[in-house]
């Protein structure tokens, strides 16, 4: 399943605090075609998860994913960049501890 790092959990619940979504609210992310031969992800605000969503709930940050983005991001995390008041969302791979980020006591240390 998605994780949430904790710099993208707040930034999510930012994004959600500052929009018209209810506080249960938060961010959907579907695969939208892009052409014949890749997809894109799509981040939009959403109220609730649609039908079929997956729901990922981390420190009170929602996140609904369509069922192809639930699947293609399923060894994933979700991170984040806040610089001033621009959000920059990326995936990364997952780690041992699930948050994205580099393990601590990784064994060779």
């Amino acid at each position: 399943m998605l994780t949430i790092t904790p710099i993208a959990t707040e930034a999510i619940r930012v994004i959600v605090q500052s929009s018209d979504a209810p506080e249960e609210g938060g961010i959907r992310i579907s695969v939208a075609p892009d052409n014949e031969a890749q997809a894109a992800l799509a981040i939009s605000i959403s109220a609730a998860p649609q039908e079929g969503d997956a729901v990922v709930d981390q420190g009170g940050a929602h996140v609904f994913l369509d069922e192809t983005a639930a699947s293609a991001l399923d060894d994933k995390a979700l991170d984040a960049r806040i610089e001033g008041d621009q959000i920059a969302f990326q995936v990364v791979e997952q780690t041992g501890n699930g948050d994205g980020k580099p393990s601590q006591g990784a064994a060779g240390d």
